[in-house]
């Protein structure tokens, strides 16, 4: 039986957008994770250790969406496509709601893939790959100049 990635992916964008708030809810986003993770986008791939550093990381990286005004995250859609019975590629459809700094309001639609390792009932990221964020807030007017 297939896992409930709606279900999975549904409480990670709840927990993205407690995380927008005062206080980022990195124990529910490390939940997400398995112990060790890669990411891969346009910037190159990077490792991640599912520890102190990561809370580290995503305290950090939630400021920085509260400076470019983003307000909350929708999730779309949810793809998955099977690889084994423990493992599977979920392509993640988001829009994204934005503040710009003139006050007007701005959703981006965007993907991310996602593989997933789910053993005993319990699914895990162990890999994501995203596009060209930087490049989609330097279009639409989120970055200062």
């Amino acid at each position: 039986m297939q896992p409930d990635f709606e279900r999975f992916f549904r409480d990670y964008t709840d927990a993205f957008n407690r995380s927008l708030g005062e206080t980022v809810d990195g124990a529910a986003i490390r939940a997400s994770f398995a112990g060790c993770f890669v990411g891969a986008g346009p910037g190159g791939v990077t490792c991640g250790a599912n520890d102190d550093s990561f809370t580290a990381s995503l305290e950090k990286g939630y400021v920085f969406y509260r400076k470019i005004g983003t307000r909350r995250m929708v999730l779309r859609g949810v793809e998955p496509t099977p690889i084994d019975p423990l493992h599977h590629l979920v392509k993640v459809l988001y829009r994204a709601d934005y503040r710009k700094p003139d006050g007007t309001d701005l959703s981006i639609d965007f993907d991310v893939s996602y593989l997933l390792q789910t053993r005993d009932g319990v699914s895990k990221i162990f890999a994501f790959i995203t596009g060209d964020e930087m490049g989609l807030y330097q279009k639409h007017g989120l970055l200062p100049d």
